[in-house]
């Protein structure tokens, strides 16, 4: 799908090449028509403010919000795991199941970093797309809170990105930072106190409900299953 290909680049590192597409993504998620009317808006807003930023102070604000912040951190996992071998393992899965889709990634490159975790999504049906994505909803809403308390023009991305997960996550389950929107020494000891988990229900003995790794370790035994019939059946 043309919409999470587009909020994947939008949501990347900015560029002079993303700043030189910023029409052609515009163009697309206008055309394929995801995205009600007041995301669409919200996201106008986002492409004029990018058009007319400059691309060292567009540098400067992406690394200020998503790579200083925990509480922003666009690794997905590290919500859920912190830095636990768990979240190793959770990312084993997750890449696995790229390249069962067919998806390279770049050298260095986190498979449970937002992007292109959408950039996974758009090449897949649509509500099997929407699937994944639901069950990161309360991160997703979690950081669009956060985001608007900065008065960042990316939570109209996440606002979006958000809509697309459906179903209405309860951020009442996330807790609130109750912080100054500059204060990101205050919003990061806030992250640290109380991760955001996917899926309903709070932790359990310690350990965070998380459906999307547990979806992707029963693809790849489903795909193991096929696999191994599939060697059966050519005995």
């Amino acid at each position: 799908m043309k919409t999470f290909k587009a909020l994947s680049a939008l949501l990347s590192y900015p560029t002079q090449d993303l700043l030189a597409a910023l029409p052609d993504i515009r163009a697309e998620l206008h055309e394929e028509g995801l995205l009600v009317q007041e995301r669409l808006v919200g996201l106008d807003r986002l492409f004029g403010w990018m058009g007319e930023t400059g691309i060292y102070e567009l540098e400067e604000a992406y690394v200020l919000l998503f790579d200083r912040s925990r509480a922003l951190s666009l690794n997905l996992f590290e919500h859920v795991h912190g830095e636990s071998r768990d979240r190793g393992q959770a990312m084993v899965d997750l890449k696995a199941l790229y390249t069962q889709y067919g998806l390279d990634m770049a050298p260095g490159e986190l498979p449970d970093f937002l992007p292109l975790f959408l950039e996974f999504l758009s090449v897949l049906p649509p509500e099997e797309a929407r699937e994944h994505l639901s069950d990161a909803a309360h991160i997703v809403a979690a950081l669009v809170e956060r985001l608007e308390k900065r008065e960042s023009p990316y939570a109209a991305l996440l606002a979006a990105i958000a809509d697309l997960a459906g179903n209405g996550p309860d951020v009442s389950l996330v807790a609130d930072e109750g912080t100054a929107p500059d204060d990101l020494a205050a919003l990061d000891a806030a992250w640290e106190e109380a991760a955001v988990t996917f899926g309903p229900g709070e932790a359990l003995d310690g350990c965070s409900s998380d459906r999307l790794a547990t979806r992707m370790r029963a693809h790849r035994r489903n795909a193991a299953a096929h696999d191994a019939r599939g060697d059966t059946a050519n005995v």
